[in-house]
């Protein structure tokens, strides 16, 4: 009998292990040591974008990417993606108008309205970074996607732009009990495999 529990609780918290691990591996945050706003504190610094791509819950990317911006973490606003809807706005508009709607200025804002996948995203906003004479981006997503998305920005913009990743924790798809879903299974095991076709060179 010992030996059946002291076999469950390792079972357990080989489990929990594992479970952590992916969650901590897919959501990289480089302003987890920060506050709220910008500080001298390192890698605390106010940026020259914040840049929001489209895709799962839209709309929590883009409240994230407001609130950023809000609390003085950059004066520009970046949003990247095609319509879900084409016989719609783009994702990007709408995310526009969300952001204006919360008081930001238009001329504030810039859109990339092409993108339909996470390395058109990337793609699209480097040439926006080039065109604007930007150098340093907080990017913000899904805590799921955001490893990957990360990966392909840092791919695409090179060692001359900096990239603070920055997830939205918690929205419709995920949470910290994302593990007790198939829909979070779901998702965390899809970009696991995204990320191995990253590095192997495959498809996006």
């Amino acid at each position: 009998m010992i030996k059946l529990f002291a076999g469950i609780a390792a079972a357990v918290i080989f489990c929990a292990v594992i479970i952590t691990g992916i969650g901590a591996y897919l959501a990289p945050d480089g302003l987890s040591h920060c506050g709220n706003q910008p500080s001298a504190q390192a890698d605390c610094s106010k940026v020259d974008a914040i840049v929001a791509i489209s895709g799962g819950d839209t709309s929590a990317r883009t409240a994230q990417a407001i609130e950023l911006y809000q609390n003085g973490w950059a004066d520009l606003l970046i949003f990247s993606g095609a319509a879900a809807d084409k016989s719609g706005p783009s994702n990007a508009e709408a995310m526009k108008q969300q952001a204006v709607a919360a008081g930001i200025p238009s001329v504030n804002i810039l859109l990339d309205e092409t993108s339909e996948n996470t390395s058109e995203n990337a793609a699209n906003a480097t040439n926006l970074f080039t065109k604007h004479d930007i150098h340093s981006v907080i990017l913000v997503t899904s805590a799921y996607h955001q490893r990957r998305a990360g990966l392909e920005f840092g791919q695409r913009a090179g060692m001359s732009i900096k990239i603070v990743n920055h997830p939205v924790t918690t929205d419709k798809q995920w949470s910290a009990w994302w593990w007790t879903t198939p829909t979070g299974w779901f998702l965390a095991i899809s970009e696991l495999v995204k990320i191995a076709a990253f590095y192997i060179g495959g498809s996006r």
